[in-house]
């Protein structure tokens, strides 16, 4: 099997996967009251990380392999440095975002918050396909 296939069927996955959530469902956020949102919430964290965890996964797993096969290659060290960064961005931004959510202390600011900081992991993961894109094309 063609790792630079998997990988690349991985980071476009993820950068459709983060565009559906930037564009459209944390923008619904807005829509729910309080309390119907901590209900929904609940299941979607559930369904989404169900998706989006062997996709990360993935994504890391490869990153290691290809950088200790070929330390010497710039690109990649910069997918794997990039892929850390999405990891870091979601454990210690958004996976506390969500928590408040759970723990019903959600309010418009936080929803705002979500939107506009989503923003890194949508370029974070937009850099990574490309990256992949132009290594596999090249």
């Amino acid at each position: 099997m063609d790792l630079g296939i998997v990988r690349l069927v991985l980071d476009f996955s993820l950068l459709v996967l983060i565009l559906i959530v930037q564009l459209i469902i944390y923008p619904s956020f807005r829509y729910f009251q309080d309390r119907d949102l901590i209900k929904w919430h609940h299941s979607y964290t559930k369904r989404i990380g169900g998706i989006v965890m062997p996709l990360m996964t993935g994504q890391l797993v490869i990153g290691v392999i290809q950088v200790f096969q070929d330390s010497s290659s710039i690109y990649n060290i910069v997918y794997f440095l990039l892929v850390i960064g999405v990891w870091l961005s979601t454990f210690f931004q958004f996976v506390p975002m969500h928590s408040l959510i759970s723990r019903s202390m959600v309010n418009n600011e936080l929803i705002n918050k979500l939107i506009v900081m989503n923003w890194l992991r949508t370029v974070l993961w937009l850099m990574i396909f490309l990256l992949s894109l132009s290594i596999y094309v090249y």
